[in-house]
């Protein structure tokens, strides 16, 4: 074989490479886009046209809109998009600052039992949920809370451990020298925090910020236990509401699914670059 002919086959060979990667890559994109697309259509469909065969990707014209209209309609779904959207901003704001303040603790600073007490922390990250849920639901009844979206916001605000490890793991990056650099100038701790440290953390910020506001937006167990009257429910008991023992409006859940999943959508695509950048600098990609 002569040298140009290597070199062809070595061309040929690294485009081949890429067709394949890109091709697996394509695969793996219609995979996971399917179920979303399939929601879609099926939120555009009447309830005669959901269990056709052979199965509908695209629905047939005229495209039922009048489903949208009446998830607003059947059930008060704004409220469900106030009081979602409350708990997961509240949660989100609150759990970066606490979140934060903890991760410069355990990362810049130097006190007595500093890598016990982050032991103890990264300890209940071991726990389920499940088992702390009952006492949890006596703890907070006593409190006069049920049916309040304060056991939605505390405890997620106040109980964060893997936002800590997260937020730490990045700190432990920052040189130390910034903070002795800091000290010698007489900035105090919080002036350390507030503008040194919060600068420098902002894509690891997105990144927890993200995984809050989608778990809090998402979640449908705690608002189950802790909440009773329709007018304080969240978007996923929502859309349970749709779903009797015998039936479900499957048209109705799907038009109030693909509603629910825009704003993470709105959010992941404002925050991508911090969020990819968080991801890569803090060392959770593994």
């Amino acid at each position: 074989m002569t040298f140009n002919e290597k070199l062809l086959l070595n061309k040929y060979s690294g485009y081949l490479k890429y067709l394949v990667i890109y091709a697996i890559l394509i695969a793996g994109v219609m995979i996971m886009a399917f179920p979303l697309v399939w929601m879609a259509s099926t939120s555009l469909k009447g309830r005669a046209n959901i269990f056709v065969y052979p199965p509908q990707l695209i629905p047939k014209w005229p495209w039922r809109f009048q489903n949208y209209k009446d998830i607003f309609t059947l059930l008060p779904f704004a409220m469900g998009f106030v009081n979602s959207s409350k708990v997961a901003i509240i949660n989100t704001l609150g759990t970066l600052l606490s979140c934060t303040m903890a991760a410069f603790g355990f990362s810049k600073l130097r006190f007595r039992f500093k890598k016990q007490l982050f032991m103890i922390l990264l300890a209940t990250m071991m726990i389920p949920g499940q088992v702390t849920l009952i006492p949890m639901f006596v703890w907070f009844r006593n409190f006069g809370w049920i049916d309040t979206h304060l056991p939605l916001i505390v405890p997620a605000v106040l109980c964060n451990a893997y936002g800590v490890f997260l937020l730490r793991q990045f700190f432990m990056t920052i040189p130390d020298s910034y903070v002795e650099s800091a000290k010698i100038d007489g900035a105090s701790y919080l002036t350390i925090y507030s503008r040194i440290m919060l600068p420098l953390c902002i894509p690891a910020m997105a990144t927890l910020g993200i995984f809050t506001f989608m778990w809090n937006w998402n979640n449908f167990l705690t608002p189950l236990i802790f909440i009773n009257s329709r007018v304080k429910f969240t978007i996923p008991l929502f859309l349970q509401s749709f779903q009797s023992g015998y039936t479900a409006q499957w048209n109705l859940i799907m038009a109030s699914a693909t509603m629910s999943i825009l704003p993470i959508i709105v959010i992941y695509i404002f925050a991508q670059r911090y969020f990819i950048e968080g991801v890569v600098l803090s060392g959770i990609k593994g």
